[in-house]
């Protein structure tokens, strides 16, 4: 809905002269409808920026919400969706501090005098803040969407750590599926870990991952040889009886990469071929070979 250059210019006159009562009753009430979620302080302080940005987007002929002149606005109503997604606010929540201005315009108006003007200007007003309020809600959506993206990020590193078994060994214990992101996360992770630590040799221990499939496979198979370019050679754990047998049936090759039945038995493998490289150039071994590990 669109509104007149007048209509716009009567209510941001309504907006200057009845101030401090369109505050007041404003803030009430948000404050009743977050129910102490928030400080009626802060709450005041966020209803007296969107009615500022809102004063100056009317200000400039008819009401436009794209036009230059509501960009204060715009970012007003962007910053109160981004930090009460953040907080835990549901979309309902944050979209009535914008349609609680409504409210504060009927404590306002005399709307019971059936003057026809002062109802055609509430219609135009409750227009604006129409539009204000699926603005909001768009917004809100997005930061709870971007939000969402950060923590499912987040979780894909928390649930693929690269540890340091052994000084020249690192293992990455796999645990549930491994879809296409998360092995783009384990082969980040695992190639970052391979550069800081000068580490030879590491472990993909899939003990944990519940099926493998030619998907997964092949993103392991994916992971080692990025490894190898690195100058690493990969172990892979964790192969137990049916995940063997569902190797054979789909007639997956894994080459000369070696695989062990545990973790402990990689580690093992590992520390021979250190040991063993070790003793080819002529350096004595700090480390304890297979017989001892």
């Amino acid at each position: 809905m669109t509104i007149t250059a007048e209509e716009s210019s009567r209510f941001a006159a309504l907006l200057d002269s009845q101030s401090e009562r369109l505050i007041d009753r404003w803030t009430k009430v948000v404050a009743a409808s977050l129910r102490g979620r928030m400080t009626e302080a802060e709450l005041r302080q966020q209803v007296q920026e969107l009615r500022r940005g809102l004063h100056a987007a009317l200000g400039h002929g008819a009401f436009d919400l794209a036009a230059e002149e509501s960009a204060t606005l715009r970012g007003a109503l962007a910053e109160m969706s981004r930090s009460r997604a953040q907080q835990g606010f549901t979309a309902t929540e944050t979209a009535v501090s914008v349609f609680a201005l409504k409210d504060a315009l009927v404590d306002v108006l005399d709307l019971r005098s059936g003057d026809k003007e002062t109802l055609a200007d509430f219609v135009a007003a409750s227009g604006v803040v129409d539009q204000l309020g699926l603005f909001t809600f768009e917004r809100y959506a997005r930061s709870r969407e971007e939000l969402l993206a950060e923590q499912a990020e987040q979780l894909l590193e928390l649930s693929t750590p690269v540890v340091k078994l052994w000084e020249g060994v690192v293992a990455i214990p796999l645990v549930g599926t491994l879809d296409s992101a998360r092995a783009q996360v384990v082969m980040e992770r695992l190639l970052q870990t391979l550069v800081d630590t000068g580490s030879p040799y590491a472990i993909i221990d899939i003990t944990g991952v519940p099926a493998v499939d030619t998907q997964v496979a092949q993103h392991i198979l994916k992971t080692v040889v990025a490894a190898r370019l690195m100058g690493a050679e990969c172990i892979v754990s964790g192969i137990r009886p049916q995940i063997a047998q569902t190797i054979v049936a789909l007639g997956i090759e894994f080459g000369d990469i070696a695989t062990k039945a545990t973790l402990a038995d990689a580690l093992r493998h590992a520390l021979r071929m250190i040991d063993k490289s070790r003793r080819a150039s002529g350096t004595v071994s700090g480390a304890p070979n297979g017989r001892g590990a």
